[in-house]
């Protein structure tokens, strides 16, 4: 008998997918006022997501270790949702330091509170994704983390906006002068809202303890599920790689956006907030999209909400911007953009392989228009990447994982490390955009390139798959 989703417990878990989300984006905030503030290159203003990124990584190293001291998982010592909440707590301290560093005006020291909130969100991600598929029917996890992907991307579609006022101010002010230690109070307030769901965490009803889901392995799968390692497998080590220059591509792209526009198109670092929103908006649009699965309606009804809630989403963003007082007229014709994504939907068929494919050809056609056009086309072509990458985590994180048996677990670690691609490929492009190098709008060609690999990983991993004998179409795995 299936297990109903616990949706109270679910609506609580989902607050953290919502702060991720509100921090990642805001960061492309902090980006140009820094590089303005403290006089940076390109390069070293991209810092600031180096900082944040690889901070998911050495956390999970962290855990690692700790678990091995420990001799058992520290999320089994100490609990799930204790483990949450003390994630909570480490980010809230890394907020705390802003204060500070605004005050003084300390570069290393703003970067040092972003990496001390990227590890506190290490902690929270590696309790929070297994809890989301444990407080319901393991069947219908992957759509409830794809929920939890919908909730996380309504954080990073407001959070640059809520964060650009709290440094601009409203711009019927016109203001276009940010003030280093106006930085410090929308973080203070944040950190004070971590320990406040950290303290509801602890007393709320989400489970402590969980029992790992038993995995479902075919006779196809039993002759590859018994090798000693994760390294054993191909498509794992692929996948590492893939996931590297995915979440590389998808945080680089924003990441690069306001000094594009700064540069080619003149807009003030005060206006760039609603082009950084749609951006993220768009990864919102196509994951509320992959969510319509976790609905218990009919097939008939599925297939028109796979129509509506991209524009519902789309509707979201308005919405928040018009709040804003920001001018959105401008924004209404990519609401034909989004018709693309959907034709890319419907062609997948719900192959993960099929659908990486064409979202990857998809990615590498949208940064080339970018690359080679002017204005709000190359803008809306940047910010449609955000569309393209939106399915892109369950696809690979399936492709990945299929058929490590015992290993999945330890695979599924690897992967998470490899987060840190965001901040490394976001780096490298600010390196490449050096007038001396290859300028802002020509750095761009690192997207295509990392989404080259992904549609080679789309079709290197079919082949390694179907040699294991295995159905890579039967599943679909996490969503990030």
């Amino acid at each position: 008998m299936s297990q109903p989703t616990k949706w109270s417990q679910f609506g609580t878990l989902i607050t953290v997918f919502f702060f991720w989300g509100f921090v990642a984006a805001s960061n492309d905030i902090l980006i140009p006022v820094f590089k303005k503030a403290f006089n940076l290159s390109q390069a070293q203003s991209q810092y600031v997501q180096l900082a944040f990124y690889v901070a998911y990584t050495v956390g999970s190293i962290i855990y690692i270790f700790v678990s091995k001291i420990l001799g058992d998982d520290l999320l089994n010592k100490i609990g799930y949702k204790n483990g949450i909440a003390l994630g909570l707590i480490i980010s809230a301290i890394g907020t705390l330091l802003f204060y500070p560093a605004a005050n003084n005006a300390s570069f290393t020291l703003m970067i040092t509170g972003l990496f001390i909130v990227g590890l506190g969100f290490s902690l929270q991600q590696i309790a929070a994704n297994p809890l989301t598929i444990a407080i319901g029917d393991p069947q219908t996890g992957s759509q409830r983390l794809s929920m939890g992907g919908g909730v996380n991307n309504f954080g990073t579609t407001i959070g640059p906006l809520l964060v650009s006022f709290a440094i601009f101010g409203s711009v019927s002010n016109g203001s276009n002068i940010a003030s280093i230690e106006s930085v410090k109070t929308p973080y203070l307030i944040l950190g004070i809202a971590f320990v406040v769901v950290a303290v509801f965490f602890k007393f709320s009803s989400i489970p402590n303890k969980i029992e790992p889901a038993k995995p479902v392995v075919n006779e196809t799968e039993l002759a590859t599920a018994d090798r000693s390692s994760a390294f054993s497998y191909p498509q794992l080590i692929l996948g590492m790689i893939g996931i590297f220059v995915y979440v590389g591509v998808e945080v680089s792209t924003a990441s690069n956006l306001p000094e594009y526009m700064t540069q080619k198109m003149g807009v003030g670092t005060e206006k760039i907030a609603p082009f950084i929103s749609l951006y993220w908006a768009s990864l919102m649009m196509g994951r509320w999209t992959g969510a319509v699965g976790a609905f218990d309606v009919s097939m008939g009804t599925k297939k028109i909400l796979k129509f509506l809630m991209p524009y519902l989403a789309f509707g979201v963003f308005l919405a928040v911007n018009a709040i804003a007082q920001h001018d959105i007229s401008m924004f209404y014709t990519y609401g034909f953009v989004i018709i693309v994504m959907i034709i890319g939907d419907i062609m997948s068929k719900g192959s993960p392989a099929r659908m990486l494919l064409i979202f990857s050809v998809f990615g590498i056609t949208a940064t080339l228009i970018g690359m080679f056009t002017t204005g709000m086309l190359s803008v809306y072509a940047f910010t449609s990447v955000g569309l393209f990458c939106s399915t892109l985590w369950p696809c690979i994180f399936t492709l990945a994982v299929a058929g490590l048996g015992k290993n999945t677990n330890q695979g599924s670690s690897l992967l998470i490390m490899m987060i840190m691609g965001g901040g490394i490929i976001s780096t490298l492009q600010g390196e490449l955009a050096a007038d001396a190098v290859l300028g802002i709008q020509n750095s761009y060609i690192i997207g295509v390139i990392c989404f080259a690999y992904l549609a080679f990983y789309a079709i290197k991993s079919k082949s390694i798959l179907k040699a294991q004998g295995i159905d890579y179409d039967v599943k679909m795995g996490e969503s990030h």
